[in-house]
């Protein structure tokens, strides 16, 4: 639920729901560079390390209080050992798409971004939202931060947000100013 003291902070909150493993590492950080450099507020399952608290309590949680979301259902391949699906970022999609559907007023004004990394590929584990528009990255980090700029600008209808490549460009100089920046802290 929304928090009914902080409707800027609402307003502004973006949940990814993403892989977070190496091989997408790259992805999720220019994710979140694209998320933060629109002015917006990036959150994820990730921000509060608290094992005291129920996983998937802090993500209804989260969800509740942002009113945008990234979602990236591209890792629903079988796992090499168990030879099952994980499937937790379908899951996380349907409880926004629950919390848009089923909630209070402030809840269904949610909207969200659908990826993946193949632009119909969904379609075979997840039919359920064809109609739907998913947006496909490839796996390369600069569609992932175009569609990103894109879909918050299109969604808030800010015309201040700067165009996708010019927020990869500023992507790429700060990773290469991060180490120095690093070095300073």
């Amino acid at each position: 639920m929304r928090p009914k003291n902080e409707p800027e902070t609402y307003a502004k909150s973006v949940f990814v729901n993403c892989p977070f493993d190496t091989d997408y590492l790259l992805i999720f950080e220019a994710l979140i560079f694209a998320i933060l450099s629109c002015g917006f507020i990036a959150r994820s399952a990730l921000e509060i390390a608290d094992s005291s608290e129920v996983r998937i309590d802090k993500i209804c949680r989260i969800i509740g209080a942002s009113k945008l979301a990234v979602h990236d259902l591209c890792r629903t391949e079988l796992d090499a050992t168990t030879m099952l699906p994980r499937f937790n970022m379908p899951l996380e999609l349907g409880i926004f798409l629950g919390a848009k559907k089923l909630g209070a007023k402030g809840q269904r004004e949610k909207s969200c971004l659908i990826l993946d990394r193949d632009a119909y590929r969904y379609q075979t584990f997840i039919s359920d939202i064809a109609g739907q528009d998913i947006r496909a990255h490839s796996g390369q980090p600069e569609l992932a931060v175009s569609n990103v700029r894109d879909w918050l600008a299109s969604t808030t209808g800010r015309k201040s947000i700067p165009g996708g490549a010019a927020t990869w460009q500023r992507y790429l100089r700060f990773k290469a100013q991060l180490p120095e920046m690093c070095a300073r802290a």
